[in-house]
């Protein structure tokens, strides 16, 4: 391993600031990553004294921000860029007991309790043997109480053997299993923050369930137990719960093939490719942008795609047939997924962002069913409701078609639904002013004193009605647009 962990000023800022071997240790998911070959961008330090007043100086001398996580625990942050350009996170924590062994055994798996001394970089101090578990690819938790003591670990646990395709001990898997009901008591933020994790990673899908084999979605994502076992009818070819994970696995690897540059795999993938692959640019840039810094938009759709179907085990009915119906399940859900998004205690415009794709996850496949008659007006509409997360629903939409008929997938059913995307990308990004946000050629303020109308709700549907003929080139200036609202007005 490099003795500068990929920070070579750090080290040296360290060594100076530290009084000797056995005060500041570098500790945890930077060492398990530096022996994987991986990427360093977040480095915890365990002190032996004030956790604070180290931070504080090292923030000083790299020209870092520091800032106070916990005065109770004695920990801090410092935040900064390094002489490449790189963001860095560097988190200081007193010692939790009075020997460092001792602070390790209380750590959640032994791969995270790695720790080597700033002044003595060269060995790594690993007494419970996780650098050999690292090896083997075996998850082990620390000690037997180490997941009672954090029932959160268990989700942790999970992403971990996820990403890092590592095997749970079955001891710890016992552990994990036991503690996963106890979940509740950790605050729904840190839920929130560790469930991001995994929706930001990779493979989402087996992570939800394994997290459902432990015993986790009850108190997690309660709603996703409820669809378990739903029956569809054809062309479904999973139950719900199974359509929603295999709807995951294909966003992903749609995800993975548009604003990414991985390339197709099968033929559905690869005509994916071929008719939207010029939005690829566009798309990443789509996707580097959210309503909240701190989780991305791929998250949130991977959220909504869990989602976008849990309510169709209350708005089941059943024909005289005999045949299933899920009528308005897509209304019913968005207020599902706005009830969770809140516990989760995420931002307004993040619970807005989710209640508007799961509630409008269904507008592509009714625009699909007849794509000859797409037109502005139906582009229009669509981006009117769905605004900019009209973008990222068109890949969600497609993962969809892909989970509900899986390898019985008419290609021309698959044409449609691409054809649509295509469409609705085209407007979005080629012909804004012209279907998506035309300039108004007037304002409420014009129709109210042009035709003596008072404020109220026929001024807004006058103005969409202006709009959508302004879209269809049925009107092009001032005179034209109050010409139509008043005929509008006299027709009411």
């Amino acid at each position: 391993m490099d003795d500068g962990w990929g920070f070579p000023e750090l080290i040296g800022v360290l060594q100076q600031r530290a009084e000797g071997p056995g005060h500041v240790f570098l500790i945890g998911g930077v060492l398990r990553d530096a022996l994987l070959g991986r990427s360093l961008h977040d480095w915890d330090f365990a002190v032996q004294g004030s956790a604070s007043a180290l931070a504080r100086r090292v923030a000083d001398d790299l020209g870092g921000k520091f800032y106070v996580l916990d005065e109770a625990t004695d920990t801090a942050r410092v935040l900064g860029q390094r002489a490449d350009g790189l963001e860095y996170v560097l988190d200081f924590a007193r010692l939790r007991a009075e020997t460092l062994a001792a602070d390790q055994a209380l750590r959640d798996f032994t791969i995270n309790a790695l720790a080597v001394d700033v002044c003595e970089p060269q060995a790594i101090l690993d007494p419970l043997g996780g650098a050999q578990d690292l090896k083997d690819g075996v998850l082990r938790a620390c000690s037997s109480h180490s997941l009672e003591d954090d029932p959160l670990r268990v989700v942790r646990g999970v992403r971990l053997a996820i990403a890092l395709g590592l095997r749970i001990e079955p001891q710890t898997w016992a552990w994990m299993k036991a503690a996963a009901p106890k979940l509740g008591r950790v605050s729904n933020e840190r839920q929130r923050d560790e469930l991001f994790r995994i929706l930001d990673g990779a493979q989402v899908a087996s992570s939800v369930r394994l997290l459902e084999r432990a015993g986790v979605l009850p108190v997690l994502l309660p709603e996703l137990c409820h669809i378990q076992g739903v029956q569809q009818r054809p062309p479904h070819v999973w139950d719900v719960w199974e359509h929603t994970l295999q709807l995951v696995e294909r966003l992903e690897a749609l995800l993975a093939v548009m604003p990414g540059t991985q390339e197709a795999n099968d033929l559905m993938l690869g005509l994916a490719v071929l008719k939207l692959g010029r939005f690829r640019a566009q798309l990443s840039a789509h996707f580097a942008q959210s309503p909240h810094p701190a989780r991305s938009l791929r998250s949130l759709l991977m959220l909504a795609g869990l989602y976008h179907d849990v309510a169709k085990p209350e708005s089941l009915s059943v024909d005289p047939q005999g045949v299933r119906h899920f009528y308005e399940h897509d209304r019913l859900g968005q207020s599902v997924m706005e009830a969770r998004a809140r516990t989760l205690a995420l931002s307004n415009d993040e619970i807005q962002r989710l209640a508007t794709l799961v509630g409008g996850h269904m507008r592509p496949h009714f625009l699909a069913r007849d794509v000859a008659s797409i037109n502005r007006r139906s582009i229009y509409r669509y981006f009117r409701v769905m605004g900019a997360a009209g973008v990222e629903l068109c890949l969600l939409a497609l993962a969809d078609v892909l989970a509900v008929w899986g390898p019985t997938l008419p290609q021309e059913r698959w044409l449609a639904e691409l054809e649509v995307c295509q469409k609705l990308l085209e407007a979005w990004w080629e012909q804004p002013e012209e279907v998506v946000r035309p300039p108004r050629l007037i304002n409420g303020q014009d129709l109210m004193r042009e035709l003596n109308l008072a404020p109220g709700p026929q001024v807004g549907y006058l103005l969409e009605a202006v709009q959508e003929a302004q879209v269809m080139g049925e009107v092009h200036d001032r005179q034209a647009a109050l010409q139509l609202a008043r005929r509008l007005t006299v027709q009411d």
